[in-house]
């Protein structure tokens, strides 16, 4: 299979994922501040689903179609990738710096991701690929070890980590079972079905909150970071990484997760001023070596393992 390039490359669309998720945590923590967590995430794929019900009649292509099954499919999986995830994940930033979450949820997701490979047997287990495993969890005990001697949040700050590591087992699932719904239905509406199916629920878990926020006195910058959220780090993020995942399969696409915490950390520290102890940072570095390790070691395994299989004299090579 030839290269692609431009705007057509998968890869592209996965960076740009990254870009716009890593800056969403930082986002997001500044509209948990005036809102309760579960308002904040039903406002962000409230807004998200809404920008994908316009791009699917502006863009969509209305001769093919979606059966029931199909499209019950997708909208379950959005059950674990939106509703679930985000949960999790905006209680946990109303308890937690954002600096946390954009080390545990991007970095934890490839090793649980590709640990759940090696387990049912889609990959293969290589001394190199298990030793990063290892180490990745080793990183990941380091770095909760190191929220006892941070100098901020204590127990609630350590509870709130342990939310973003049940965001991370939720994004793993949720990149695993991509695949297999991308098989029926178009990224689009893949993608609009699971928001609209997470929205709905979150809308649900919010509502009784809905009437304790003082809409009128949020601040100008809580509206310009919600649309921020709903247009990029929920539609059209969530759209491209499903493109990218049905291109590059899970463990391609999980290995583009590592430029989230550069850009997360930018963001964070520079906007929210926030940090980190050095036991803490120490694991993190551990952490995303670790996973580097393992994520790297099974795209290479894989790419040897088809280039095995190739018939002598050439052929295409499916990226997975």
């Amino acid at each position: 299979m030839r290269a692609k390039t431009g705007l057509s490359n998968p890869y592209l669309h996965l960076l740009v994922t990254m870009v716009l998720w890593g800056s969403a945590f930082s986002s997001s923590k500044s509209v948990v501040g005036h809102v309760p967590p579960a308002v904040g995430a039903a406002l962000r794929f409230g807004g998200g689903a809404v920008a994908l019900l316009i791009a699917i009649l502006l863009f969509g292509d209305r001769s093919s179609a979606v059966s029931a099954r199909d499209g019950w499919r997708a909208a379950s999986v959005g059950v674990l990738g939106v509703f679930a995830y985000n949960g999790f994940f905006f209680w946990g930033l109303s308890l937690a710096p954002s600096l946390d979450a954009g080390i545990l949820v991007p970095v934890m997701s490839p090793i649980l991701t590709s640990a759940a490979l090696l387990l049912a047997g889609k990959e293969r287990a290589g001394a190199a690929r298990v030793a990063g495993l290892v180490v990745g969890l080793v990183g990941a005990v380091i770095f909760f070890i190191g929220i006892g001697g941070s100098t901020a949040g204590g127990s609630s700050r350590l509870w709130g980590d342990l939310l973003f590591l049940l965001s991370a087992v939720c994004w793993a699932g949720y990149t695993l079972l991509g695949p297999r719904v991308l098989a029926g239905v178009d990224p689009l509406r893949a993608t609009t079905y699971a928001t609209c199916a997470g929205a709905f629920l979150l809308s649900l878990l919010a509502a009784p909150d809905v009437a304790d926020v003082e809409w009128r006195a949020l601040p100008a910058g809580v509206w310009l970071n919600t649309v921020y959220l709903a247009v990029g780090a929920a539609a059209l993020a969530n759209l491209l990484y499903y493109r990218g995942v049905g291109t590059v399969g899970p463990a391609n696409a999980s290995l583009m997760m590592f430029t989230v915490p550069v850009v997360n950390t930018l963001c964070s520290t520079l906007l929210l001023g926030e940090s980190f102890g050095w036991l803490q940072g120490a694991g993190a570095v551990v952490l995303l070596i670790g996973a580097a390790i393992a994520a790297t070691q099974g795209k290479f395994q894989a790419r040897r393992a088809a280039l095995a299989e190739q018939p002598s004299g050439g052929g295409e090579l499916l990226s997975r």
